[in-house]
């Protein structure tokens, strides 16, 4: 046995030796031993600063009991090609066990065109699944009663869009507005950040967003209006300190955005819901939830006043770090995954999505889909995770690394805060700039070889075993094009005009645009034409950067 495959070997940082300094992925050193003296204000402090589970600050967790009630809801992320095959695996994964859909939309989807627009072709139901109208997400849930399972939509420009016609199929299906339950991601700042698929300036989407918010309250009171993310960013290259905080700080714009639109905060607060990342560094990923936890309910009781303790909550979803993966041997991921959902799940998570080993290659096949969310209910069903509640409590090494991580992700956001907040600090380019320094910092240390990867920088192996990968059918688009054609065909073009015409003048003033929305998209408008009809109005986003 090797030095390097000893116990206690090199691992990722400045190197394995005695006395060697290691360093966490947010930076800060991982001290060798930890002891009382370690945690900010001592052992004697820690009871007062960690509450109870279920009770203010939430760092043991947002529920009493938590998974001893019932575990996470295990969401499983799927779409792609058409609606018909998205069905057809969505009911293969209830069938499996899954609690909860996550809906994969296509990128022409995601920027608000129709499949049969010249800026969606080569990407139609490439990475998600290609909607364009009421018909394609009748097709979607197609036989999957919307009062029986939770669904969550991972949508940001369009979101309001895709949440309508959710509603109006959920109508058609018997199912009122108030019984339908889950989530729209509907955070279109980090899109400026980290991802891209933004289609309006920061101010109108806004907006829009707050415009969700006040027709959940009025229409779907148990949908979750937003799922604030800091997934993207982490996959862009964000550490952990710089994932959630400026993942907070895109929060409190949201909460301003509501309160300037005329809402109390505890109206709309309790539905807020957060989107992180687990990693392979499994402590660090605990602390980094809890410090979270803490410090999204200290904004929101002393910034914004918030006395509803759901409001003071942050509730999420975690998905496992899909830049993780790697292609090559690509079954490892299985180790990895496992490994992540362990850190979500010891972290507190509401609900969590196990990435398919398959990933860094292709979209997940059956198999490896199958195998993700098998790992998830081995986690559920055969440890004593759900036996008690917040089992890292009073660990040395974990409490200080909350604390310091608390620490770090308050001195950001004060430097985000003294740029004027996320949305100036947007459009200054300074989470982006932070994001990339931090992403090409990983980058040399895997060049480097200071940052271990197994299978690819060690641990490598010659030969690859074959794999085929799941293809999507190129002919999809042309299928898409076919079927708006029909749908032209047989509306009431003068009714969809009309609608599209109301939409304009709601995005002109000061009117909830979700309602004259929901008319136009009842009249078989497309998700296209609604977009576009807001793009007149509000125009389309050119960040400072492409000039």
């Amino acid at each position: 046995m090797t030095d390097a495959d000893a116990p206690g070997g090199p691992a990722r940082g400045t190197g394995g030796e005695p006395g060697e300094r290691r360093l966490a992925e947010s930076g800060f050193e991982i001290r060798p031993v930890y002891r009382s003296a370690d945690l900010a204000g001592g052992q004697e402090g820690l009871a007062r600063r960690l509450g109870e589970p279920g009770a203010y600050p939430f760092t043991r967790g947002v529920h009493p009991q938590m998974y001893r009630r019932r575990p996470w809801t295990v969401r499983q992320y799927a779409g792609f090609g058409t609606a018909t095959e998205s069905n057809a695996r969505y009911h293969r994964l209830i069938e499996a066990g899954t609690t909860g859909l996550s809906v994969a939309f296509d990128l022409p989807t995601q920027m608000g065109y129709d499949s049969d627009d010249p800026m969606a072709h080569g990407e139609v139901g490439r990475v998600g699944v290609a909607v364009d109208s009421l018909d394609d997400v009748r097709t979607l849930f197609a036989g999957i009663p919307l009062d029986g399972v939770s669904t969550s939509m991972t949508i940001n420009s369009p979101a309001a869009v895709l949440l309508l016609l959710y509603q109006l199929v959920g109508e058609e299906q018997g199912v009122p507005g108030h019984r339908l339950t889950g989530t729209v991601q509907n955070d279109v700042l980090k899109e400026y950040v980290a991802r891209g698929t933004y289609i309006f300036p920061p101010a109108p989407s806004l907006r829009l967003t707050s415009d969700v918010f006040a027709y959940c309250r009025a229409e779907i009171p148990r949908w979750n209006t937003i799922s604030i993310s800091g997934y993207h960013m982490a996959e862009a290259g964000a550490t952990p300190v710089q994932e959630i905080a400026f993942t907070l700080a895109n929060g409190a714009e949201y909460v301003r955005a509501a309160l300037r639109a005329g809402m109390a905060v505890d109206e709309f607060a309790p539905r807020l819901s957060f989107f992180f990342v687990a990693r392979t560094t499994l402590l660090e990923e605990v602390a980094k939830f809890r410090a979270a936890r803490r410090i999204w309910a200290r904004i929101m009781r002393e910034e914004f006043g918030a006395a509803n303790p759901r409001s003071q909550m942050l509730r999420f979803h975690t998905q496992t770090a899909g830049v993780q993966l790697t292609a090559r041997q690509p079954e490892v991921n299985l180790v990895r995954v496992a490994l992540q959902a362990l850190a979500a799940v010891l972290g507190g998570t509401q609900s969590l999505h196990t990435n398919s080993y398959d990933e860094a290659i292709a979209l997940p096949t059956e198999k490896a889909a199958r195998l993700a969310l098998r790992t998830q209910q081995v986690l559920a069903h055969e440890t004593d995770l759900t036996a008690t509640v917040d089992p890292f409590a009073g660990s040395y090494a974990v409490e200080a690394m909350t604390d310091r991580i608390e620490a770090d992700v308050l001195a950001l956001l004060a430097r985000v805060e003294d740029l004027g907040g996320a949305v100036r600090a947007i459009e200054r380019g300074f989470q982006k700039a932070e994001i990339e320094r931090a992403a090409y910092a990983i980058a040399r240390q895997i060049d480097d070889g200071e940052r271990v990867v197994v299978g690819v920088n060690r641990f490598t192996v010659d030969e690859e075993e074959p794999y085929e990968p799941l293809r999507v059918d190129p002919a999809i688009e042309d299928h898409q094009r076919a079927r708006l054609a029909a749908l032209r065909r047989r509306r009431s073009a003068r009714a969809v005009s009309h609608r599209l015409d109301a939409l304009r003048a709601a995005a002109e003033g000061a009117d909830n645009v979700l309602y004259p929305m929901r008319e136009a998209l009842a009249e078989l408008a497309t998700v296209g034409e609604v977009c576009h009809a807001l793009r007149d109005v509000w125009g389309a986003y050119v960040p400072p950067d492409a000039f």
